[in-house]
């Protein structure tokens, strides 16, 4: 059943051993997992997440894994679902930027899941999530879906199905059926991403986790896929790319079976906002700074990059944002919420803060955006946005960011991942919880298994 791809993805994730893994490389892991349980416990109480707790819950079983933040154990893959739409709901977790975009920290939940409810090793989670995002990056390096109407999480669930395959022990032929059973009947839209947004951008992801994970368990006991899922006559190739191929140099570490360090490329989001905007968030709070009094402001515009207008920028409904997920993906509302604020958090899209008049007139009245070509061929090495404020007394100011704080140019110091941390779980746990879970996490090498931090968990 075989093709070029499934095999070299399959005989990569069989490549992979503990021994191979850098302490670097093990440390990241380990900030990723933390940043992960912090955004995800940030996102407990919000509307999505408890959808697809009340969907979980209605499954529940003592034999299942836990949904984190409660005692209650489900399905797996329900388990998984709710555990990834935690973490993905407030955009605020890590992402990876290239020909695709991406966010890897969606791949963690569903492989913690696994782990836990096979009672794996932790320090085999932490070889998981390496692989995962060695296979997420490269994919995303190798070709763009989004520029051909597909979503980035068909890469998440091909990563999630080569960790899973790594945590259950596939064989290469049992995990390139899990491949092919994942790739072939859940191709994404990019639908999911166009116009005004809804809940389900939170959750693609975790639907193509758990479509992975179940893949992964059907191959492990006997299930085969459909053949030739990237080469065949209606394979990948065929149906999402127009016939194209991936670029062969992107998937040189996995040709060679080097040992994963790509996790080592990826970006721990600094602001609650689309990746694409993190500079803008920068750029526009320190031009808060220079003004000081925001009802000094006659005109905001703002220059961009073409990744960044074409997914943050160009829909009519990201300059009259009414959802959460619209506003968070809204460069233009992103400026100018953290220009008349002087932050940019949680409260910044709150239905109340949506629906302001003020905000809302100086959108749609003062500001103003456009591509920069020259900004466009600094992308995806830098995020690069510059704002221009003028004043009503005829000033002009002037701010440009490349590499926003949390790139892997300008990476997040330990100190101030867990300055995140304490922040996103503060009000759902004490600050003596959050420093347990977090001392926990940074021994997780060393733990025998995942069942006291899920207790540890616990809202």
């Amino acid at each position: 059943m075989s093709d070029r791809y499934s095999r070299l993805l399959a005989e990569y994730a069989a490549s992979v051993r503990w021994e191979h893994l850098s302490p670097e490389v093990v440390h990241e892991v380990k900030r990723r997992v933390l940043d992960s349980l912090g955004v995800a416990l940030a996102a407990f109480a919000e509307d999505a997440p408890k959808a697809a707790r009340a969907y979980a819950y209605a499954l529940s079983t003592p034999k299942g894994a836990t949904l984190w933040g409660t005692p209650v154990k489900a399905p797996p893959g329900a388990a998984a679902f709710a555990n990834a739409v935690m973490v993905r709901y407030l955009d605020f977790n890590d992402t990876y930027l290239s020909r695709e975009p991406l966010h890897p920290s969606d791949m963690i939940p569903a492989l913690f899941v696994l782990a836990e409810w096979r009672r794996c090793r932790p320090r085999d989670l932490i070889v998981a999530i390496a692989l995962a995002y060695e296979v997420g990056v490269c994919l995303c390096d190798a070709a763009s879906l989004r520029a051909h109407g597909w979503d980035h999480v068909n890469y998440t669930a091909l990563g999630t199905a080569c960790g899973a395959a790594y945590l259950l022990g596939l064989t290469p032929p049992q995990t390139e059926h899990a491949l092919a059973i994942t790739a072939v009947p859940h191709a994404a839209m990019r639908q999911t991403r166009a116009g005004e947004l809804s809940m389900w951008k939170g959750a693609a992801a975790a639907e193509a986790t758990r479509n992975a994970l179940e893949a992964a368990l059907l191959a492990a006991s006997g299930m085969t896929g459909p053949y030739r899922p990237f080469e065949g006559e209606m394979g990948v190739f065929a149906q999402l790319f127009g016939g194209e191929r991936f670029d062969e140099a992107a998937l040189r570490p996995l040709a060679e079976q080097a040992p994963p360090s790509r996790i080592r490329d990826t970006y721990i989001k600094f602001w609650p906002v689309e990746y694409h905007a993190q500079s803008a968030v920068d750029a526009a709070l320190r031009l808060r700074q220079r003004i000081q009094d925001p009802a000094r402001i006659a005109s905001v515009h703002i220059e961009t990059f073409r990744a960044a207008y074409e997914i943050i920028a160009k829909d009519p409904e990201k300059w009259e944002p009414k959802t959460r997920e619209t506003a968070d993906h809204s460069l233009p509302y992103i400026v100018t919420v953290a220009l008349l604020d002087g932050e940019v958090d949680r409260a910044s899209f709150t239905p109340a803060r949506l629906r302001d008049p003020g905000l809302r007139a100086f959108l749609k009245d003062r500001v103003t955006l456009q591509e920069d070509p020259a900004l466009t061929r600094g992308y995806p090495e830098g995020i690069p946005n510059r704002i221009t404020v003028r004043t009503q007394d005829g000033a002009t100011y002037v701010e440009e960011v490349r590499f926003p704080r949390g790139h892997a140019r300008n990476p997040m110091t330990d100190e101030e991942v867990m300055e995140k941390f304490r922040g996103n779980v503060a009000e759902v746990w004490t600050p003596a919880q959050a420093e347990r879970v977090a001392e926990w996490v940074w021994r997780l090498e060393a733990q025998e298994d995942l069942e006291e931090l899920v207790r540890l968990l616990y809202v």
